[in-house]
């Protein structure tokens, strides 16, 4: 890998194909000194980015019962998360660059279109981390009451977002081994309930279409599928990280898939089966109730300690994405370049870990419902103009080098889109009023960004990085 300030230039110029991107380039010092991700910590990654374990997974089955639950949970992954992933392995096999998703938009269509994805996506990455610290003290505060409000609540959250923060600052290698052991621990209480819970199961318990008298709440459950099968694209802004990114993440992919799959379905089926329907008690969290009635306290306090840890690696996993995508925006020209700059001790982009941590504490103590509402709508927008780009540069460079293809022609490729894409527009149209207007004001907060970044690279101000501004210049003629 190159310098920054070699991002522009073609990987093979006399062949129709494209630069991986400014993103796709890491710093000399930082190639040579830098140990890369390898595949078992970023299928876990990976794992945490989509899942983190079947916590939260209990709202379906008290929103339309067992049967739809379990259909919900086999049939969405192959009508959403499937063709998520496999855009993600073309194109971040293609662009092997950080940043991801912003490089494919501003490949397909411009830097405008780039600097807007990267705002929408970066706006829901961060937002949503400030839920995971929150979330962290909720869990704490049932062994230690004193968190439950006040200041000793608003410390515990500083800290441990401070904490967590840090853990990311170490490396993203260190993340990703942090990940593993984090995957392997919060997923043994749900494997210690499924084997516990085999003699108990009746069939018979997984048809059940709900109790009579309890009406189903369909968009609660087409939201719980939606939120715990999604982000499959969220490592792309790592790739520039990993070792062969082209041979690696399409493997990454499929395993960390097999995986969450696995880890929704199986203890589904155990819980839903080994115990009587009561529908209105499968909230979230209610996981670690079944494992007290099926073996005793000692797993709840597992499945709560399973929990907190989910947490961590789900925290991890987000900011990872996050400072990694400023990072390829930087390189891009999208971004302040100061945001490029790497720690001398851990090579990883502080000043962007250090940025994302602020917003994270700063949403953490609003009541930030509503915001976490608009930011999912702009991730929605995000994935709508992610899918336009996969479609677009298939129409627009036929021709480049895909370690990993889509092994469908362009007609399939549109009709394998329209379907989440159909999805993703119902999801936006019954949002609140509320939430089209937060997100129109922070949409137009990215558009005046884009703007003020163009104004300082007409000044050429030295923070604002030109590399990327020409990289449709080059093309194929």
């Amino acid at each position: 890998m190159g310098d920054s300030s070699l991002c522009s230039q073609h990987l093979l110029s006399n062949q129709e194909t494209l630069p991986t991107a400014a993103a796709a380039a890491a710093p000399a010092a930082a190639s040579k000194n830098s140990k890369k991700l390898s595949i078992i910590p970023l299928i876990f990654l990976i794992y945490f980015e989509v899942s983190g374990g079947a916590y939260g997974e209990e709202a379906a089955v008290g929103a339309a019962g067992p049967l739809w639950a379990i259909l919900g949970f086999l049939i969405f992954p192959f009508i959403w998360s499937i063709p998520e992933a496999l855009i993600t392995a073309e194109l971040a096999t293609a662009f092997p660059g950080n940043g991801g998703y912003v490089i494919w938009a501003h490949q397909a269509f411009g830097p405008f279109w780039g600097s807007l994805m990267g705002s929408w996506k970066f706006l829901s990455g961060v937002i949503n981390l400030a839920s995971y610290p929150v979330l962290c003290v909720d869990y704490l505060k049932l062994v230690i009451p004193l968190l439950s409000s006040g200041v000793p609540r608003y410390v515990a959250i500083l800290l441990s977002t401070l904490l967590l923060s840090f853990l990311n600052y170490t490396g993203l290698v260190i993340v990703g081994y942090t990940a593993v052991c984090l995957g392997v621990i919060s997923l043994l209480p749900f494997i210690i309930l499924t084997l516990i819970s085999i003699p108990k199961i009746d069939p018979n318990r997984w048809i059940s279409l709900g109790q009579k008298g309890v009406e189903k709440d369909w968009s609660l459950f087409f939201n719980t599928l939606f939120w715990n099968l999604n982000f499959w694209d969220n490592a792309s802004t790592l790739a520039g990280e990993v070792e062969q990114p082209q041979k690696t993440f399409p493997k990454a992919l499929f395993s960390a898939g097999l995986l969450t799959c696995l880890a929704y379905l199986v203890p589904l089926l155990a819980a839903t089966g080994a115990i009587p329907l009561e529908q209105k008690n499968w909230v979230d969290g209610y996981f670690a109730d079944v494992a007290e009635i099926i073996a005793g306290k000692w797993l709840k306090i597992f499945f709560e300690i399973g929990a907190v840890l989910s947490i961590v690696g789900l925290y991890e996993a987000q900011l990872s994405s996050c400072v990694y995508q400023l990072l390829g925006m930087a390189d891009l020209g999208l971004f302040l370049q100061c945001f490029s700059v790497r720690s001398k001790w851990f090579n990883t982009p502080w000043l962007g870990i250090l940025v994302s941590t602020l917003i994270t504490v700063a949403v953490s103590y609003m009541d930030f419902a509503d915001l976490i509402s608009s930011v999912n709508f702009l991730y929605s927008l995000g994935m709508l103009l992610e899918f336009a780009s996969f479609l677009w540069l298939r129409r627009k460079f036929p021709s480049i080098k895909r370690p990993f293809k889509v092994p469908v022609e362009l007609p399939a490729l549109i009709v394998m889109c329209l379907i989440p894409s159909g999805f993703l527009i119902y999801v936006m149209s019954v949002a609140t009023g509320t939430v089209y207007l937060m997100s129109s004001i922070l949409t137009v907060f990215s558009i005046a960004w884009f703007f003020m970044m163009k104004f300082c690279k007409s000044k050429k101000w030295p923070e604002c990085n030109n590399a990327g501004e020409n990289l449709d210049e080059e093309d194929l003629e």
